[in-house]
């Protein structure tokens, strides 16, 4: 017995030392001269893929910059970046086991995410709404009495529809796509009515379908929901290296060119607009940079 405890005691320590060596991401980045970002294959303007590896979006370009002002502060003559892309249902435990050291998606900062991760300030703030055929008819939350409602596995989207005051005593069915690509075509193809998910991810899928004209956001906002880049936990260190870059690029102006560029500009790979116009709760976070979660957001 005293032998298998004083193993399990070892076993903790070593545990224990991991950790903590993963969570001092600047030694480990200064150590291995290679960080990794983990990125989104369709979160909208946000963050998505280009193929063959390549990847890009508003979040991406952010974590470029954030990155280069950790290498620039680290010393280091080059930093190697890799990338994994990861999906909304992994995409906080690779954060946590150290897999992902950045995560530069579309990430919802809210309060239960907070007791395993750590958030940089806001630097946009997101509508959840719903995405529909043009000629269905829907055109508010109540119409989705009796339907079939999409949306992504791993994401809060339709767990908000059903708190909604609005949707009480509401009975529809909920379909799941592994990501945000496939929840649109369960949409598209007509195996769900709705999709529900953040205005700015279904706006930028809308913008790449066939025929947009086919698809319009309708209802009322579900929930405002700010996004953010994420980090480990208990990492000062690391927490204001980054969180000092993004409050430096929204000084500098460099954040609202990004906007413009990702959600004002034709985008890759199909050159059309996303056309969405900075928000007022976009606009509040760049004024008082924070990294509250969207339980302290005041719904609309």
């Amino acid at each position: 017995m005293k032998r298998n405890l004083l193993a399990l005691a070892a076993m903790l320590a070593t545990l224990g030392a991991a950790q903590a060596q993963t969570a001092d991401t600047l030694k480990k980045i200064k150590d291995s001269g290679s960080v990794t970002m983990g990125v989104r294959e369709s979160s909208g303007a946000l963050a998505f893929t280009l193929g063959d590896g390549k990847y890009t979006g508003f979040h991406y370009d952010v974590c470029q910059h954030v990155l280069a002002d950790v290498q620039k502060q680290l010393g280091l003559a080059k930093l190697d970046i890799k990338y994994q892309p990861v999906t909304s249902q992994n995409r906080v435990p690779l954060v946590q086991n150290g897999t992902v050291d950045i995560e530069c998606g579309s990430t919802t900062n809210n309060a239960t995410r907070q007791k395993d991760v750590a958030f940089a300030p806001t630097l946009y703030v997101e509508e959840v709404r719903t995405a529909v055929k043009a000629a269905s008819g829907i055109t508010s939350i109540a119409q989705l009495n009796g339907k079939i409602v999409a949306t992504t596995t791993g994401t809060t989207s339709v767990q908000t529809l059903r708190k909604n005051e609005r949707a009480t005593g509401m009975d529809f069915k909920e379909v799941f796509g592994k990501d945000h690509s496939d929840s649109f075509l369960l949409l598209e193809s007509g195996r769900a009515d709705a999709f529900v998910m953040d205005g700015q991810i279904l706006a930028g899928l809308i913008s790449k379908a066939k025929n947009p004209v086919d698809f319009k956001i309708v209802g009322e906002v579900l929930s405002v929901e700010p996004i953010a880049i994420m980090y480990r936990r208990d990492d000062p260190g690391f927490k204001k290296a980054v969180d000092d870059s993004v409050k430096g690029l929204i000084k500098s102006g460099e954040v609202a060119k990004l906007y413009d560029k990702w959600f004002q500009q034709p985008i890759p790979p199909t050159n059309t607009k996303v056309g969405l116009a900075l928000s007022d709760a976009t606009k509040a976070a760049w004024a008082s940079p924070n990294d509250k979660p969207m339980e302290e957001y005041v719904k609309k």
